[in-house]
């Protein structure tokens, strides 16, 4: 049964996350300084505890995916809203099985992710700015690109390196991301539903810089230069990234929360 008092996991991590994000976590001066490394670690200790039954999430049966689109009473991921801060954010995601939360960032943003239960693929990915990245092909770009791209399609692409691809479960320890470091990650629900334990700070906040946007990862044309340049499925490598408007197949749902109650 979850514990439902100042003393559960889940109101310890609260307590940590308000402490370690209090000065803004997304700030490169508090993401370098070794007290707000320090604080990221207890964070990440704490987490590595946590269970599905300490939130009282019972792990959902596998059923058929994906729900008609017409359908929107059964969204493929639903949300259960923990807390809020101006600091952070905390809550559940509950992934349908075969369900995906598309591609997107979190701008500014550092994040930690605990599986609860089931499995999934997680893509992360850095966003390049130019300076940090190779030169673009002396070939026009947009036909070495699968699908070949339109003209006015060049003002969306993004440069950016898949820097890891990996599988994880209730006993993995936490994902981390960091305001340039896998700010960007694609997470797939893997032979049956899933649920994670997601922490984001500072929160979205449109009003402040902080949308959330969605990307496509396009492959490189067969014979292009760009295929060329790179070795079919390694990673880290350089790819390129289209900003897309959220997937007409993907959206949210909410559902309540009914764990320990987490005051702060």
């Amino acid at each position: 049964m979850p514990r439902d008092n100042m003393a559960s996991r889940v109101q310890k991590i609260a307590r940590q996350a308000r402490l370690t994000f209090r000065k803004n976590g997304s700030s490169s001066q508090a993401s370098n300084s070794k007290t707000f490394a320090d604080n990221v670690n207890k964070l990440t200790a704490l987490l590595s505890e946590i269970r599905a039954e300490d939130l009282n999430v019972i792990p959902r049966a596998a059923g058929s995916f994906p729900a008609p689109v017409s359908v929107p009473q059964n969204p493929p991921v639903t949300y259960m809203h923990i807390c809020e801060t101006d600091s952070f954010s905390m809550g559940v995601f509950l992934l349908k099985s075969g369900a995906c939360i598309p591609l997107h960032d979190h701008p500014g943003m550092n994040g930690l992710l605990k599986v609860l239960y089931g499995r999934l693929r997680i893509s992360g990915f850095d966003k390049l700015d130019s300076g940090g990245a190779k030169k673009e092909p002396a070939a026009p770009l947009l036909q070495q690109l699968d699908p070949q791209l339109l003209p006015y399609q060049k003002d969306a692409l993004r440069r950016a390196l898949l820097r890891s691809v990996g599988e994880f479960d209730e006993s993995s320890g936490p994902c981390l991301l960091g305001p340039y470091r896998e700010n960007l990650h694609q997470i797939n629900a893997v032979d049956g539903p899933a649920a994670f334990l997601d922490i984001l700070a500072p929160p979205y906040d449109p009003d402040h810089g902080r949308d959330c946007h969605y990307y496509r990862l396009l492959q490189p044309a067969a014979g292009s230069e760009l295929q060329a340049g790179q070795e079919e499925g390694s990673v880290p490598r350089e790819v390129w990234l289209l900003e897309i408007p959220q997937p007409a197949d993907f959206w949210c749902g909410g559902e309540p929360y009914l764990g320990p109650r987490v005051s702060l």
